[in-house]
């Protein structure tokens, strides 16, 4: 120590610099530029989004207030989608609508996230007869066709936006739960979830901290994959009249009111449906990238 104190100020061995270092941003850039598909569906889903939390940046008309003078006009400068029956202007309505119809997805894919992420947990952490118990419910909802399980639910909840966001939502609920399962049992049988039992941690610790955590990355895959055909399942259900009544413009329900004038205006069930369809398309193209990121650093 004398020594070190003793010895000339120059002869001290200089500091290393410490380098910090910053996300690649060119790195993304590349990532993005050989996907072109991924950064069209990134920016549906973002128009999507604006549509539904700020309408009004897109539209800022009245989508149930329309002039009969200019009732089924073709799509012009004036109006982007023409305009309907009524002579509501149907750009607007499909703007508006996509708050309606996301706040169904929203709720139906969080019913099936919640209660088929805890089904699946359960069954593959505890084992023994919970998980033969939970995984014959699932089963059972495996052998029925989702939308008639849907329908079926519907019928004894009543219509509305919010029940059939809870009717697909439950008629979603085994995909969640199987998929839960089968990662708990792989992170189950991990090195740190034996090391945490040997040390002592409670069994709901090593559940919360270790098993959910690192379990949890194929489901939220499965969320986003889930939320395009939740959007065609409450679409569905919304065009055969089970959802909000008229005249929320949801938008199976624009494509149901379109169905009569199909010959006179095919832009009333069309470019709605054409809407619906490149947000389906959008969100499954997420989904494929997210997954095949997954699987890259898994």
């Amino acid at each position: 120590m004398t020594e070190l104190l003793e010895r000339p100020q120059s002869a001290l061995p200089e500091p290393v610099p410490v380098q910090v270092t910053r996300p690649d941003r060119g790195k993304l850039l590349r990532f993005l530029g050989h996907r072109p598909g991924l950064v069209l569906s990134l920016l549906m889903v973002a128009f999507v989004l604006v549509a539904a939390f700020a309408p009004g940046l897109l539209a800022p008309g009245d989508p149930g207030v329309g002039d009969t003078a200019e009732r089924l006009q073709p799509p012009s400068p004036a109006h982007i989608f023409g305009t309907d029956y009524l002579g509501r202007d149907v750009w607007t309505r499909v703007v508006h609508g996509a708050s309606l119809s996301l706040q169904a997805t929203v709720i139906a894919v969080a019913v099936a996230l919640v209660i088929g992420g805890l089904i699946g947990l359960l069954a593959g952490f505890v084992r023994g007869w919970l998980d033969d118990l939970l995984m014959r419910v699932v089963d059972v909802l495996l052998a029925i066709p989702a939308v008639l399980l849907s329908l079926a639910l519907i019928t004894a909840l009543g219509y509305g936006t919010v029940k059939v966001a809870i009717a697909v939502g439950v008629a979603s609920v085994a995909s969640f739960a199987r998929v839960m399962r089968a990662e708990t049992l792989r992170v189950r049988q991990a090195t740190y979830v034996e090391a945490a039992y040997a040390v002592g941690t409670r069994w709901y610790v090593t559940l919360w901290r270790h098993v959910l955590p690192n379990a949890a990355g194929p489901v939220a895959v499965l969320a986003v994959l889930e939320f395009g055909l939740a959007i065609l399942a409450v679409s569905a259900l919304s065009f055969l009249g089970y959802g909000a009544p008229p005249p929320a413009p949801e938008w199976g329900s624009l494509v149901a009111e379109g169905r009569n004038y199909l010959a006179v205006a095919w832009w009333l069930c069309a470019l709605p449906g054409l809407t619906i369809a490149a947000t389906v398309l959008a969100v499954n193209r997420i989904s494929r990238a997210l997954d095949g990121e997954w699987r890259r650093f898994r």
